[in-house]
């Protein structure tokens, strides 16, 4: 287990979120990490959640986990984090604030928690499916007690 032991995987059992771990073979080569790991473990996209740290123009990092087949609306997370813009943050600045590399970045145990939004489709499904802290290893859960755990709400995020 101690593999399985990360950050992420600790801050949910401390949050007593009901949840199961999944594995799949991570593939570095693969052009969009959340699609890879949707299809190597058989889910759909839409259940598979991808971790975006975004930078908003007061500096604060924030966290937008939406599904892997989506595109994030910037526009939106701006909105709802209360923000005039936002833009995908610096891959070294959100691996060296988070504490995860990217392809492992989880909304779950950050060395600094950013303020995490969800999209809204979470709430069709009966569990989501979020990175857990390191590539190739997911965390699957109800959405809304994953929700609650994180501290997180359902806000529309996707671009058109």
């Amino acid at each position: 287990m101690a593999l399985k032991a990360t950050p992420a995987v600790k801050a949910a059992e401390a949050a007593k979120l009901p949840f199961r771990l999944l594995e799949y073979k991570y593939d570095p080569s693969a052009d969009a990490v959340g699609l890879q790991a949707a299809e190597a473990m058989g889910i759909e996209p839409e259940r598979v959640f991808k971790t975006l740290v975004c930078a908003l123009e007061t500096g604060e990092l924030v966290c937008a986990a939406i599904p892997s087949d989506a595109r994030l609306s910037l526009k939106a997370l701006a909105t709802v984090a209360g923000a005039k813009r936002a833009e995908l943050a610096d891959p070294a600045k959100a691996e060296r604030v988070t504490g995860y590399v990217v392809g492992g970045i989880s909304p779950f145990g950050q060395k600094k928690a950013l303020r995490t939004f969800l999209d809204d489709t979470a709430i069709l499904h009966e569990e989501i499916v979020v990175n857990g802290g390191r590539r190739g290893l997911q965390i699957a859960a109800a959405p809304e007690p994953m929700a609650e755990a994180l501290g997180a709400r359902f806000w529309p995020l996707q671009a058109e």
